[in-house]
């Protein structure tokens, strides 16, 4: 699992960073806001942690900014200093999925994590359930049907795995360009609809609904 770590304070993030290293995560660490929207931006990432109090970008300025700019719905955690109901109000009004007051045990941090995981269908073992008969493996672009085993193409995968961490949900061509794809290689509304239209014929046509002029939709 991707993680995306903002955090200024030398000791803290060298023992987060740490911590998430050692349960598996592949870390990326951010000592401004700016860094971390241009990682947010360039990058796909599973989890973003935030401080509140960064250099040059807060990570409420972050978050608002990659929400309301980018259509960026990676899940997120901001980490903070502040115990007053401004700073968590404003974090909730710009996106965020969860707030953690400093200090905290890094147990309550894995908790939350855990329960965004589940909320999102972030898979820890690399295996999504997509029906009974269907699993689907990220790591290996793979999915597996009862008689047989595919590979499917990387951006495939991308496309896939974001429809399953955001299920029942329409979903437009837009945010699915702006969560899969770096900004300088955007593709058209066509390449999409031969890369869905792939998918379709591995895991059945009832699983991506078409939302005529809005989207799709995974169920």
């Amino acid at each position: 699992m991707k993680v995306l770590l903002l955090e200024d304070d030398n000791a803290l993030s060298d023992l987060l960073s740490d911590h998430l290293e050692d349960k598996g995560y592949d870390v990326t660490l951010c000592l401004n806001g700016q860094e971390a929207l241009e990682n947010l931006i360039d990058e796909k990432f599973d989890l973003a942690l935030l401080d509140i109090n960064t250099p040059i970008m807060t990570g409420i300025e972050v978050l608002k900014t990659i929400r309301e700019e980018y259509k960026n719905n990676t899940p997120a955690i901001i980490l903070t200093a502040y115990h007053d109901i401004k700073h968590l109000k404003e974090s909730f009004e710009s996106g965020v999925d969860d707030y953690i007051k400093k200090p905290f045990d890094l147990e309550e941090l894995d908790q939350r994590i855990l329960r965004l995981c589940r909320q999102f269908s972030i898979e820890q073992d690399n295996k999504i359930q997509i029906s009974l008969s269907i699993s689907f493996e990220p790591e290996t672009c793979k999915i597996t049907l009862p008689e047989k085993t595919i590979s499917i193409a990387q951006k495939e995968r991308d496309i896939l795995k974001y429809f399953c961490t955001h299920k029942n949900r329409v979903i437009s061509s837009a945010e699915l360009l702006q969560n899969i794809w770096a900004y300088e290689e955007m593709p058209t509304d066509a390449t999409i609809r031969v890369y869905i239209k792939n998918l379709r014929e591995i895991i059945g046509k009832d699983k991506i609904t078409t939302i005529r002029g809005i989207g799709y939709k995974f169920e």
